[in-house]
């Protein structure tokens, strides 16, 4: 059997081969190394399959979510709501502009931003909300939309982790997640759904004048070159991973279903048991499985991960320390945020493998070391 990894790039590189090394050459013979064609091409074919009104790329996601706060004129001591348990560049950004971090709960089943605990935190002083599609499942937009047009708040997407999931509103119009608030942003940090061979982030709009604006950040603050208008900074996608990215879009939908597949074959093998709870898929969206992440109850986490490691059974823990929890965000007070159901997740949690490359045998393996772990 195949050593079983977390996340295989190199086999999926290996399919794809011989068109990701010939869009390497292309670029190398270019010697376009910054926003040459591959980086046009590749924005173009972003836009088209997010059907957005306008798409910046830039270095990574991080800057992506800086970017877009910095566009929507957010200032310092302004309040930003975001969920607690998600990683911590949602809220590394929020601290970097001296802005407020808010923490909230989350949907103890979706793992997404709680909009009833949106709701009570807002203040005066709230300017934006930040959900994140963790794992691969959507927020509940449609009702975060609602709660901003009614406070006139901004919306940032944080959808490193959701690129390719549908969101179905009510009315039955259907939208990619990313594309739904004022601003979109997403990473394509090598292990994300749509990887880069190194970093690479976008933003996404429907407004012309937040798209301009966010260009102009992107590149320094100008528009025309040596001509700086606003404070920006140095955040673009190269024409390598420009070039790699755009073949690998075109794989995209492909690698969610085979996601997908994997996924399914862990609910099955996991289907009812007192002590595992399988990933749930509320009805307004559709899953992309970015992590397949369990809910443990009554047992031993630690011990789980110890004996899947003996096994060669990767495995890890999306995340151990929440946003209220970290030291680096002491100074904004976050020690008085009672966070009960998040608290209560970063103890059962627990992600198994979940790549494009994972075949029959190896999800057997898997699955059956599990719950011979627990069944014992």
């Amino acid at each position: 059997m195949i050593p079983i990894q977390m996340v295989d790039t190199k086999t999926q590189y290996l399919k794809i081969k011989t068109a990701i090394d010939s869009a390497i050459n292309d670029v190398l013979e270019s010697a376009a190394y910054i926003n040459g064609k591959a980086v046009q091409d590749f924005t173009v074919a972003l836009n088209t399959y997010h059907q957005s009104g306008y798409t910046i790329p830039c270095a990574n996601g991080t800057d992506a979510l800086q970017i877009a706060m910095m566009a929507l004129g957010l200032k310092p001591g302004d309040e930003v709501i975001t969920p607690s348990f998600t990683y911590i560049a949602t809220t590394e950004v929020v601290a970097l502009l001296q802005l407020t971090p808010v923490f909230v709960e989350v949907n103890p089943k979706t793992f997404c931003i709680d909009p009833e605990s949106v709701r009570k935190a807002i203040t005066s002083k709230t300017k934006a909300i930040v959900p994140v599609h963790l794992y691969g499942h959507s927020a509940p937009m449609e009702e975060i939309m609602q709660i901003a047009k009614e406070y006139n708040l901004f919306v940032i997407e944080d959808n490193a982790q959701g690129i390719g999931c549908d969101y179905t509103f009510s009315d039955g119009t259907v939208k990619k997640t990313g594309t739904i608030g004022h601003i979109g942003c997403t990473s394509f940090y090598p292990s994300k759904n749509l990887g880069a061979y190194g970093d690479g982030g976008a933003m996404f709009t429907n407004d012309e004048a937040l798209a301009h604006k966010m260009k102009m950040i992107a590149n320094h603050g100008q528009e025309k070159r040596y001509y700086h208008d606003i404070v920006g900074c140095n955040s673009r996608l190269d024409s390598i991973q420009a070039a790699i990215l755009n073949i690998k879009l075109k794989e995209l939908d492909h690698y969610i279903a085979a996601r997908r597949t994997a996924a399914d074959f862990y609910n099955n093998a996991f289907a009812n048991h007192p002590k595992i709870t399988t990933p749930f898929v509320a009805n307004y969206c559709n899953h992309v499985y970015h992590q397949y992440t369990l809910l443990l109850e009554d047992l031993d986490r630690d011990g789980l991960v110890n004996y899947l490691a003996a096994q060669k059974i990767p495995s890890m823990i999306y995340y151990p320390v929440p946003g209220h929890k970290q030291k680096a965000f002491e100074s904004f007070g976050v020690q008085s945020f009672e966070l009960p159901i998040t608290d209560w997740l970063t103890e059962r949690v627990i992600s198994l493998p979940m790549h494009t490359e994972l075949n029959e045998m190896q999800l057997a393996f898997i699955t059956t070391h599990v719950l011979n772990y627990i069944n014992q």
